[in-house]
């Protein structure tokens, strides 16, 4: 009887390795835009207090607050965090936004956010209904869009 021995070949071990250092040169930069993705997050959350503010004053008011301060909130700064630098409204001064626009700024996040990055919430009124538009490029926003939230990606895309 011939003795056979059970094992892998050091050929088959090379293609596995190769296999899975392939698979991780794909998977570490998607897993980095994820967590950047993720963290920006917390600005959509951070906004939703806001907005609920201005809300509040536009149906009590019939218009858009212009400040922080006219609608009831503390000033930009007061909503650091971790990421996120400030939190205002704008007073439609500027040609390119409109009155009542949240700007989230964004601190530095590594290489790939820079400080002062901001994503737009702009408010809609047509109706006498208000609803909001999230932006990362236009109306203030200037966030990279791979790391925006997908509604934010596109001026005129709809968000919460």
């Amino acid at each position: 009887m011939r003795n056979r021995q059970k094992g892998f070949t050091l050929i088959e071990l090379m293609i596995v390795v190769a296999i899975i250092g392939i698979l991780a040169a794909v998977a570490v930069p998607a897993y980095s835009d994820y967590t950047v993705r993720a963290k920006v997050t917390e600005a959509v959350t951070a906004a939703g207090a806001v907005k609920t503010s201005v809300a509040d004053y536009y149906y009590a008011n019939g218009e858009l607050p212009t400040s922080n301060t006219e609608a009831g909130l503390g000033l930009g700064a007061d909503y650091e965090t971790d990421l996120i630098s400030d939190i205002s409204l704008r007073d439609g001064s500027a040609t390119d936004i409109a009155k009542g626009t949240i700007v989230v700024s964004f601190k530095e996040v590594g290489d790939d956010i820079s400080a002062g990055s901001s994503l737009a919430f702009i408010p809609d009124t047509s109706g006498n209904n208000l609803s909001w538009t999230c932006s990362a490029t236009t109306n203030g926003g200037d966030l990279p869009a791979k790391y925006a939230p997908a509604n934010c990606r596109q001026a005129g895309n709809s968000g919460t």
